[in-house]
């Protein structure tokens, strides 16, 4: 199960807040650990997680590291999430119709 390592992943307050800050575009370790109660190498150590979950990229640009989203890894989350929630709607419907049938 992929989503397994995304949950684990963003299940760390410090690696959302840095996902929630790509969400504005990419950005260098820097500009991510900027206000952050974290030093720049916790970042970075995040961000690894972050990255082998699937969930950003990295690119050098010259001697930085740039980060980004990864859209992809984000979409197996959704893909989990969706099934929990069709299945919802199923036990739902279930319930109405037996309900409806008494």
């Amino acid at each position: 199960m992929a989503y397994d390592e995304v949950l684990t992943a963003l299940a760390d307050p410090t690696r959302r807040a840095v996902l929630e800050r790509l969400r504005e575009g990419p950005r260098s370790v820097g500009a991510l650990a900027a206000g952050l109660p974290v030093s720049r190498p916790a970042v970075s150590q995040h961000l690894g997680v972050l990255k082998r979950a699937g969930l950003v990229t990295e690119q050098r640009v010259g001697t930085r590291r740039v980060y980004a989203i990864e859209e992809r890894g984000l979409m197996e989350l959704r893909d989990y999430v969706d099934r929990l929630w069709t299945d919802v709607l199923e036990a739902y419907r279930r319930a109405a119709v037996a309900r409806a049938a008494r």
